[in-house]
């Protein structure tokens, strides 16, 4: 049964590229990297009952398993090119490994990324994704390059995913009024939850103009502060500038939506520093590609990452972001 479920996902997910010179069906692959050019590597594991609500459609987590892996990439400016899949399941269910190699293959095909091995076994729902991609050697975005003097962005809007979230966590107390809200609105948050964009053209966009970068996936405030410490910076936010959606805006109030944008996390957009000279290339770059970009902050001396309000003053957060083992 295992390998009818290799030959499944194979057959389901293929992808071919000229670099990929062995792929499922050995030992292990064998591939070849562009010549002048760095390879990215990074991974990400997803288990049932922490990075997904249980019942989450098999379709869906495919998308999203290669998805926040894609993620990562874009955070790096790097162009995405092979995947290794780990898939560990409670049982050999094929119904369900159809759906999630349709969802995987939906979007490797957007962005050409080849299967190209991993495994399968017996246990917990748990999912494991390893990407690879390229980018010109120097060229990487990296989280130790802002400097005092630049400023703040972020792509796209903040706090969807999150909102999604509590649409469907019935320990919230206002998921049953959730629940009731237009449909459309509240499927809105679900997608951006089940089915989030890797930023893949942005990162190569940003590449040469942005000085630092990061993924939001833990919540912003959180992830920013990677940025900072890597850099032996600060960096303070305008709570007035963070980007929200028609979605977030029309069911939560304005305390919920801030909590939700600063320290939500599953976002998976791109966080990133750079100097002033470059913002007008910048906001006029990124919004050709779709989605666009907002300034929301600027680097200063210091540590760690202040949200502000309108006067200047701190916003105390409850929580900053995800912590996997708090």
């Amino acid at each position: 049964m295992e390998f009818d479920l290799i030959d499944l996902i194979r057959a389901r997910c293929a992808v071919t590229r000229a670099d990929v010179h062995l792929g499922i069906g050995d030992d292990a692959a064998i591939l070849a990297p562009p010549p002048g050019h760095d390879l990215v590597v990074s991974t990400d594991t997803l288990v049932a009952g922490v990075h997904f609500p249980p019942g989450t459609d098999a379709h869906d987590l495919g998308w999203k398993a290669l998805a926040v892996n894609l993620s990562d990439l874009a955070a790096m400016g790097a162009t995405p090119a092979w995947a290794l899949l780990a898939l560990t399941l409670p049982e050999a269910s094929r119904t369900f490994v159809e759906a999630f190699a349709d969802g995987f293959a939906e979007l490797a095909a957007q962005h050409r990324v080849a299967l190209v091995g991993g495994d399968t076994t017996c246990g917990p729902l748990t999912i494991t994704v390893v990407v690879h991609g390229f980018v010109p050697p120097g060229q990487a975005l990296r989280r130790d390059g802002a400097t005092v003097g630049d400023l703040v962005f972020v792509t796209g809007t903040l706090g969807d995913a999150a909102g999604g979230l509590r649409c469907l966590d019935p320990r919230d107390a206002r998921a049953a009024q959730l629940f009731e809200a237009p449909g459309d609105t509240r499927e809105a948050l679900l997608a951006r939850l089940q089915r989030p964009t890797p930023r893949v053209a942005a990162g190569s966009a940003l590449r040469g103009l942005a000085s630092a970068g990061i993924d939001v996936s833990d919540g912003l405030v959180a992830d920013l502060g990677h940025i900072a410490a890597r850099s032996g910076v600060g960096i303070e936010l305008d709570a007035a500038s963070l980007p929200a959606s028609s979605a977030l805006l029309a069911l939560f109030d304005d305390a919920e939506r801030l909590a939700l944008q600063a320290a939500g996390g599953d976002d998976y957009e791109l966080a990133f520093t750079a100097s002033a000279a470059r913002e007008r290339d910048i906001l006029r770059d990124l919004a050709r590609l779709g989605g666009g970009a907002t300034r929301i902050g600027r680097v200063v001396t210091g540590s760690g990452v202040r949200l502000l309000d309108a006067t200047g003053t701190v916003i105390p957060l409850r929580r900053r972001g995800w912590e996997h083992f708090a």
